[in-house]
C-alpha cells in the first residue's frame, strides 16, 4: 500500500516540515497495524517527492473478522490494496499534516497551496470511474485512473479491478491529506474496524472546510458511517424541508428487491408452487420473502456456508410470528453434493448462484438437477455482462467471486442447451430496468418440465 506525493513550486521544500519529517532521513516505525515508512526519493529546489508505504500486520487483519470458517478470511486483498487499514496505519505518522499543526515558525505555509499530484494504489473499489471523479473534481482534482497490470493472460488482464489513481491540483497539505483520508475508505467500502461515535468525530475534523459543500456530501456520509443510528446522530446529512414537503424523496428500488419481486411474482404464476427449494440461500433475504407466499407447504433453504445460516436462522426468527408465514428448513448443502431429500420438489431457484461456480463445472450441476432432482421447475437468474457498459464496468465483473458474467447471447445459448438436452422447455426473462441495447442488469430463465417429465 502506497501513496506518492509530489509537490512542485518555489517553497516545494516547505512540505518536509508541513509533515514533520526529516527528508534526509528514512522514516520508519512500527505502528498498531503495521509498518509505516516514509521516505524523500526526490529533494530538489523546485520539486520535492515523497513515498509514504505501509507494510500490513498480518494478525491484524484478522481482528474484528467473523466469518472464520470462510476461505476470504485467509485469501484478500488487504495486505495489498489501499484502504481504511492504511490509512488507519498512516494516520499517526501524518497527523502534523492532517491536524495542520507544525512548528511556530511553520504555520503561515499551512494554508499554503501547493501545485501537487498524488498517486495511491492500487484500490480495489466498485466504483466506476464516473463516481470516482464525482468524489475528487468538485474539491479541485484534475483525476487519471489506471487499471493495474497483473502477470496474467490478456484475458484476465483486461479484467483488473485494480485501479491507480493519480491527482493533481493546487490544494494545501492538509487538506489533501484529509481529503484522502476521508475519501479512500469511501472508495474501497470496506471497513476493517469497529465504526462507532468516534467515526463521526474524525468525519467532522477531516472534513472541515469542504464536505458540508461537497455535491456528493450524503453519500461519502453514508458511506462512511454505515449505520443508520450514527448517520442519524451525526447530524451531517442535511435535508431542506421546504423541498421534502413539496416533493419527498423516494428510496430507489435496490436491484435485489428487483429481482426478489420478480422471482416471487414467477413462482405464484407457476402451476406447481407449493415444495420450494432456495439453493444458495446466503442469509435468507429472498427465503424471508417466499415464506409469505399463499399456498405453500414446504420451504427449503440450502446453502453450505454455517456463517450465512446463521444469518438467516436470525432474518427468520423476526418473521415467526408474523401471520400467514411458513417457516423454511434450513438444510446444509450444496449442488456438487447430491441429496436425495431434495428430489422431486416443485420449484428450485437458484438466484444469483450459477456465477459464482466455475462454467466447466456447471453441466455436473444442472444434468444433476434436470436428471436427478427433476422439480417441476427450475428459476436462475445471473447478471447480465452487457449491462456492465451501463455501470462504466467494460469488461469487469461485478463480484470479485464471480467466475464469469454472460452476455444475453450467451446465455440463451445456454438454456436452449438444456432445453434440447434435457426433458425441459424454457422461458427467458429480464430483471431491472431495461435499457434499449444493453437489456436488463439481470437475466432470468425460468425452466419447466414438458409434458410426460
Amino acid at each position: 500500500m502506497q501513496i506518492s506525493l509530489k509537490v512542485y513550486g518555489e517553497h516545494a521544500r516547505m512540505v518536509s516540515h508541513l509533515i514533520a519529517k526529516n527528508p534526509h532521513n528514512l522514516y520508519e516505525r512500527k505502528e498498531k497495524g503495521g509498518l509505516v515508512r516514509i521516505v524523500f526519493t526526490k529533494n530538489e529546489e523546485h520539486e520535492v517527492q515523497i513515498l509514504f508505504f505501509v507494510t500490513v500486520d498480518n494478525m491484524e487483519l484478522t481482528k474484528n473478522q467473523t466469518n472464520f470458517s470462510s476461505i476470504t478470511h485467509y485469501i484478500n486483498d488487504r495486505e495489498s490494496a489501499v484502504s481504511s487499514i492504511f490509512c488507519s496505519v498512516l494516520r499517526k505518522a501524518v497527523g502534523t499534516a492532517l491536524n495542520g499543526k507544525p512548528k511556530d515558525e511553520f504555520k503561515e505555509w499551512v494554508n499554503y497551496s501547493f501545485p501537487l499530484e498524488i498517486t495511491f494504489g492500487p484500490l480495489s473499489t466498485k466504483l466506476t470511474n464516473h463516481e470516482l471523479a464525482e468524489l475528487f473534481e468538485p474539491l479541485g482534482y484534475e483525476l487519471t485512473i489506471e487499471n493495474g497490470k497483473v502477470l496474467l493472460p490478456k484475458s484476465f488482464a483486461k479484467k483488473s479491478s485494480a485501479k491507480f489513481i493519480t491527482l493533481k491540483a493546487k490544494q494545501t497539505i492538509q487538506d489533501c491529506f484529509r481529503h484522502l483520508f476521508v475519501l479512500i475508505p469511501v472508495m474501497d467500502q470496506y471497513k476493517h474496524y469497529y465504526i462507532d461515535e468516534k467515526e463521526v468525530d474524525k468525519l467532522k475534523r477531516y472534513g472541515e472546510g469542504w464536505l458540508s459543500s461537497h455535491p456528493k456530501r450524503n453519500e461519502i456520509i453514508k458511506e462512511s458511517l454505515v449505520f443508520s443510528d450514527l448517520i442519524e446522530k451525526s447530524r451531517l446529512i442535511e435535508s431542506k424541508p421546504s423541498e421534502e414537503k413539496q416533493a419527498p424523496l423516494t428510496k430507489k428500488k435496490s436491484l435485489n428487491q428487483w429481482r426478489y419481486e420478480k422471482i416471487i411474482e414467477t413462482v405464484k404464476k407457476l402451476p406447481h408452487n407449493s415444495r420450494i427449494v432456495d439453493m444458495g440461500a446466503g442469509e435468507g433475504k429472498l427465503t424471508a420473502q417466499l415464506g409469505f407466499i399463499s399456498g405453500i407447504e414446504e420451504l427449503i433453504a440450502v446453502d453450505p456456508s454455517e456463517r450465512e445460516q446463521l444469518k438467516a436462522k436470525k432474518r427468520i426468527e423476526a418473521l415467526v410470528d408474523k401471520p400467514d408465514f411458513l417457516l423454511p428448513t434450513f438444510k446444509w448443502g450444496s449442488l456438487f453434493y447430491y441429496d436425495s431429500e431434495l428430489e422431486k420438489k416443485d420449484i428450485f431457484i437458484l438466484c444469483e448462484v450459477i456465477e459464482h461456480i466455475d462454467e466447466n463445472r456447471l453441466g455436473k450441476v444442472f444434468d444433476t438437477i434436470f436428471t436427478k432432482y427433476k422439480p417441476y421447475h427450475v428459476i436462475v437468474t445471473t447478471p447480465n455482462q452487457d449491462y456492465n457498459a451501463v455501470y462504466d464496468m467494460n469488461e469487469a465483473k461485478r463480484h470479485s467471486d464471480h467466475r464469469f458474467e454472460w452476455t444475453q447471447q450467451q446465455f440463451e445459448e445456454w438454456t436452449k442447451y438444456w432445453e434440447s438436452h434435457a426433458n425441459y422447455k424454457v422461458q427467458i426473462d429480464g430483471i431491472g430496468e431495461y435499457i434499449e441495447g444493453y437489456g436488463y442488469p439481470t437475466q432470468m430463465a425460468i425452466f419447466s418440465q414438458k409434458r410426460g417429465g
